[in-house]
């Protein structure tokens, strides 16, 4: 089952995190959200694979469509992939693998601090 006040608050501060911190600002977020929100390994695992993949695939189309996809283009010709779109689902994939390492991560965390 998926958080969705935790996958909201991934998505939205991981993307705007992104704006402004590296790559792996995704991470942060996850972790804050998964430590309040999150009360199984499942949950962890599947709401920050998918906020932290929202959150860079809306930042990697955003750019894409600022600059009228040259940009990855360019890259995508790069990297030997030929469709800008498939540079794009491997950004989602990335950026999802970020999220769920910072949510499992944060629900770890909160398994480590219940008192027993």
């Amino acid at each position: 089952m998926i958080h969705i006040r935790a996958l909201l608050g991934i998505t939205l501060f991981g993307w705007l995190l992104n704006l402004f911190l590296p790559w792996w600002a995704v991470l942060i977020p996850a972790l804050a959200f998964s430590v309040w929100f999150i009360e199984s390994a499942r949950t962890a695992l599947l709401t920050g694979f998918l906020g932290g993949a929202i959150a860079w695939f809306a930042q990697a189309l955003f750019t894409h469509f600022l600059n009228d996809g040259i940009l990855t283009t360019r890259i995508a010709e790069l990297f030997g992939l030929g469709n800008p779109w498939l540079l794009l689902f491997l950004f989602f994939v990335m950026g999802g693998l970020i999220g769920l390492a910072g949510s499992i991560t944060g629900y770890q965390l909160k398994r480590s601090l219940k008192p027993a």
